[in-house]
């Protein structure tokens, strides 16, 4: 199917129909309609660069590289979530219109990124808001107010952007995204260029827009989680940011909004990952790692430079799927354990080997490991900053070291979340009867941990060939040198080394026995989780703080803006208390207000 138009129609009717089928036919009816979207994608895809028009409208429509590989992985994981859903929500007792929700969102999101008019977009992108909001309120009582956090949060952005739409309007007289970049050298364009950049920093989760994300985890279904702010929301997000920068804007190097999207991707990666190490619950660590590596996509495009703008889109690629395998091993294990508490989980990948090697591989490709591909973004993205610093950037020293270190905080947070999830000793009253989830939810995660090594190793020859480096305009050339085949081989040199002298080890038979002290064997109850031992980062007087601030909502923008509102509310109610002499104690101060405005007039 070579029609954008015909594609997006046909999915939103499909949508309309899954929600009133009956409940057994709407998984097998979604996923048929979800590789139809795939199918449909590919062929667009295959495009490259064509616009359609419509109503007499030219180009309202749009394809070109960068708009045909994330339309491509939309539907992608699209149908990998809804592969998933089939077993995961077949235990839920209420699940409305799940299905027909995720169509609609598969279907505006193609609409959106395919779309050349900006108040196109803007509907489509509206659009979605509400699908996100309805799919967080699936989770039942519990999430609705997540789901109206997130609404809030993404309708109050969305709402900006309209401002920032019609500031555009007036500069330029034109909504086509593929017209001439617009200068960022007034302060009108100034304006227009951040209140767009507030709706792709709270879509993609950046800071301060990100708290919606770990208030969803919690509560929200997995499956949800692992498609919206782990996958589509971070391609939506990313895509429109670069969007706006290099095609509606020019960003240069050095400039103001340069600074300002490097600020705010170092301070999005540390943030949130040092609030991910904190964490006892593995829903709610992903989360706050999904909000952290938005920075390292900030901070490539922040550079301006070709290769820092590649390793950003790369990164939003890579993300999208390390992040949704991990949401999706988070949901396998919920699923079998019957719950995400670190303390209570432990010694479980003996029951579920797949899941524990997809979630392996996709903590190691997060962390930047090599030869996974989340370390073959993040190198790129090093290497802009570096680059930032040769054509005579000063603070580049400060963005390579967030960004390294925040990695390495990640290495950190993952090594916590495998052995309290999978390795070391067996939960707290953990049941045995735990097994490996049906092949209908492990096929999905093993699908993308698959990815996750074949865009490492091959990260030159697929990924960067074939989606990244075509979506810019000019070549890349790399300052270092990385030779992932080369590296690969002496990984698995280096890994079959310690299996021989494990296994020679191991011809030896030792006695097994419980973990003991002084004789004693150790309950259950006391076994070490790992989750413990950082909590010692709390005992820093400046970061136990820090911590306590954020536990009382003081960073969360939707926190401050109720708080704000409840306080102005309340010196209103106050000032109207039902008393006739106040009333007309009000009454007479307007009017003598109007009587000096009204002198000062003449």
């Amino acid at each position: 199917m070579n029609n954008p138009i015909l594609l997006i129609s046909v999915i939103f009717v499909a949508s309309i129909i899954c929600g009133i089928l009956p409940r057994k036919i709407k998984p097998i009816f979604a996923l048929a309609v979800s590789v139809f979207a795939l199918a449909g994608s590919y062929s667009l895809f295959r495009l490259k660069s064509t616009s359609w028009g419509l109503f007499g409208y030219p180009s309202l429509l749009r394809i070109d590289s960068l708009s045909a590989f994330v339309s491509l992985f939309i539907a992608l994981f699209g149908a990998l979530i809804i592969l998933y859903s089939v077993a995961f929500m077949k235990e839920k007792a209420k699940i409305g219109n799940y299905y027909a929700y995720i169509l609609a969102t598969i279907a505006a999101s193609i609409g959106a990124v395919l779309s050349n008019n900006l108040l196109l977009f803007i509907g489509f992108w509206g659009f979605l808001g509400i699908t996100l909001y309805l799919l967080i309120a699936i989770g039942g009582e519990e999430a609705k107010g997540a789901a109206k956090k997130t609404f809030i949060i993404i309708g109050g952005t969305d709402a900006l952007m309209l401002l920032g739409i019609a500031i555009i309007w007036k500069l330029t007289g034109a909504m086509r995204m593929d017209a001439a970049p617009i200068l960022i050298d007034n302060k009108l364009a100034v304006y227009a260029f951040i209140l767009l950049a507030l709706g792709a920093f709270a879509k993609a989760g950046a800071m301060p827009l990100h708290t919606w994300i770990p208030a969803s985890a919690e509560v929200a279904p997995l499956p949800v989680m692992a498609f919206l702010p782990a996958s589509l929301d971070k391609l939506l997000g990313i895509y429109f940011l670069a969007r706006l920068s290099f095609d509606i804007f020019l960003l240069e190097a050095h400039s103001a909004m340069s600074l300002l999207l490097l600020i705010v991707g170092a301070v999005t990666i540390i943030a949130a990952v040092m609030m991910a190490l904190v964490q006892h619950n593995m829903k709610k660590l992903l989360s706050y790692h999904a909000v952290s590596q938005v920075g390292y996509m900030v901070l490539g495009i922040g550079t301006a430079n070709p290769i820092g703008i590649a390793g950003g889109l790369f990164h939003m690629l890579n993300h999208a799927i390390y992040k949704c395998t991990l949401f999706l091993t988070a949901g396998a294990v919920e699923k079998e354990a019957r719950t995400t508490d670190l303390d209570k989980l432990g010694g479980i990948a003996r029951f579920m080997p797949i899941t524990f090697l997809c979630c392996l591989v996709s903590s190691l490709a997060i962390s930047g490991i090599p030869p996974f591909n989340g370390f073959v973004s993040k190198w790129m993205v090093y290497q802009g900053i570096v680059k930032l610093g040769e054509t005579g950037g000063k603070l580049w020293v400060i963005w390579l070291v967030a960004a390294m270190f925040g990695s390495a905080l990640t290495l950190a947070s993952f090594m916590k979340l495998l052995h309290a999830v999978f390795l070391g000793q067996e939960g707290v009253g953990k049941d045995r009867t735990v097994k490996e989830v049906p092949v209908s939810m492990w096929l999905p995660m093993a699908v993308l941990a698959v990815l996750c090594i074949v865009f490492g190793i091959f990260a030159f020859v697929i990924p960067l060939k074939h989606f990244i480096i075509p979506s810019l305009a000019g070549g890349v050339s790399y300052a270092g040198l990385w030779q992932p085949g080369l590296a690969t081989v002496l990984i698995i040199t280096g890994f079959a080394v310690g299996a021989l002298i494990y296994f020679l080890g191991a011809i030896k038979k030792a006695r097994v026995a419980e973990p003991f002290i002084g004789g004693e064997v150790l309950p259950v109850e006391t076994r070490p989780t790992g989750t413990e031992f950082y909590n010692t980062i709390k005992d820093i007087p400046v970061l136990g703080r820090m911590y306590a601030s954020a536990k009382e909502g003081l960073f969360d923008v939707y926190e401050l803006g109720r708080r704000l509102t409840s306080g102005f509310t309340g010196v209103l109610q106050y000032l109207h208390n039902g008393v006739l002499p106040t009333y007309l104690t009000w009454c007479l101060i307007g009017m003598l207000i109007l009587f000096i405005l009204l002198l000062r007039a003449l």
